[in-house]
């Protein structure tokens, strides 16, 4: 089943604002929030779904992904998915939104204490062929990725002792505030690194290659991106790692031309197979098939083979594969192929026709028009 839009997920336009989208999120946040729909299974759901499209489309580049490729854009694992995600990991990620509507600085009390780090982003590039992007692909790819490593022992942070925050009391006219932000030392986590073995960082990570597997679907294309959530780099202390961004590279075929999800095949005839009519064998992506070129045939006719060409990525049918007829002229002729042509050329059948003239025009004003 076809996941719900995201834009109609927060009733929103698609031509809405920054603030009116965080606007939207905060209105059904509040509304479906799990301490005030306790035990509400439903509620719970709605509530990820929002946190969800927020989370795509708060994001300027993955709003642009998802408005040109829809859902197909964070496929096969890929993107957010909330219902991938604990609540408090969604707090973590939206605190800022919720405000104090639920008292504390976040909701029930979870929008502050110790956070959850993210690790960074990995971004790769994967060359495709013609064939996998027709078909869809699997593919394994060797990444070098940062992952939590083993030996490192922590111990809990002495500014904070493992709240994650400190809180700092300043003398004022009005009286004693008291203000909380993120430990300097720990940077939120509430632990500190209290033994690192050699060849692992600061944050104890260490670079190591791992292999992952990547499903790409039908009908990708040249500088789209897929987001594969959780599969970048570890984040310290055990939070939440990061993406893996992969840009799709479309490696050019020896015969055939893409446009869009049509194909475009350009086949040379020679004037004889025009006049009379051939059936002759064209490459497709996979093997080849057999076609009819009429009798008749003009340079420059496009045959057309419905839903012979490249699936849509958002599962909107296929494009067809256009077959673009180019009749040979030879440039050097013998005596006797001379004589024969002028002998042709005095037959009426062999002057062009006024209606071709006009149909030519025709078929300018449609192509650029």
């Amino acid at each position: 089943m076809s996941k719900k839009d995201y834009y109609e997920t927060l009733n929103l336009s698609k031509n809405a604002s920054e603030s009116e989208i965080k606007k939207a999120y905060r209105k059904l946040a509040i509304k479906f929030h799990p301490d005030k729909n306790k035990g509400d299974k439903n509620a719970e759901q709605k509530f990820k779904e929002a946190a969800e499209a927020y989370e795509v489309l708060s994001n300027p580049q993955k709003r642009q992904q998802y408005d040109q490729f829809g859902h197909a854009a964070f496929s096969g694992g890929q993107g957010f998915s909330g219902g991938g995600m604990s609540m408090d990991d969604i707090f973590d990620h939206f605190g800022d939104v919720f405000g104090s509507s639920f008292g504390g600085g976040g909701f029930g009390g979870r929008g502050g204490g110790r956070r959850v780090r993210k690790g960074s982003n990995l971004r790769v590039k994967l060359r495709l062929s013609l064939e996998d992007i027709v078909n869809g692909v699997q593919k394994k790819i060797k990444v070098q990725k940062l992952v939590a490593a083993s030996g490192v022992e922590f111990s809990t942070c002495s500014s904070c002792n493992g709240s994650g925050q400190v809180t700092r009391v300043t003398n004022t006219i009005l009286g004693a505030m008291q203000t909380s932000s993120t430990c300097p030392n720990c940077k939120g986590s509430g632990q500190m690194i209290s033994k690192r073995p050699s060849g692992v960082d600061a944050s104890g990570l260490e670079k190591k290659e791992t292999i992952i597997e990547i499903e790409i679907p039908a009908g990708v294309e040249e500088g789209m991106q897929l987001s594969m959530q959780g599969k970048g780099n570890e984040a310290p202390g055990g939070g939440v790692p990061g993406d893996l961004i992969v840009a799709i590279e479309e490696i050019e075929h020896d015969h055939l031309v893409r446009n869009g999800t049509d194909l475009l095949y350009q086949l040379g005839i020679t004037f004889a197979d025009a006049v009379m009519g051939k059936t002759v064998e064209i490459p497709m992506v996979s093997g080849k098939a057999k076609i009819k070129v009429p009798a008749g045939t003009q340079s420059g006719k496009n045959l057309r083979l419905r839903s012979k060409g490249i699936p849509d990525v958002n599962g909107y049918g296929r494009g067809d594969m256009i077959v673009n007829i180019q009749v040979f002229t030879p440039q050097k002729i013998s005596k006797e192929e001379k004589e024969l042509l002028l002998k042709l050329n005095e037959s009426d059948n062999f002057k062009p026709k006024h209606n071709q003239t006009k149909s030519f025009f025709d078929r300018m004003k449609n192509r650029f028009s």
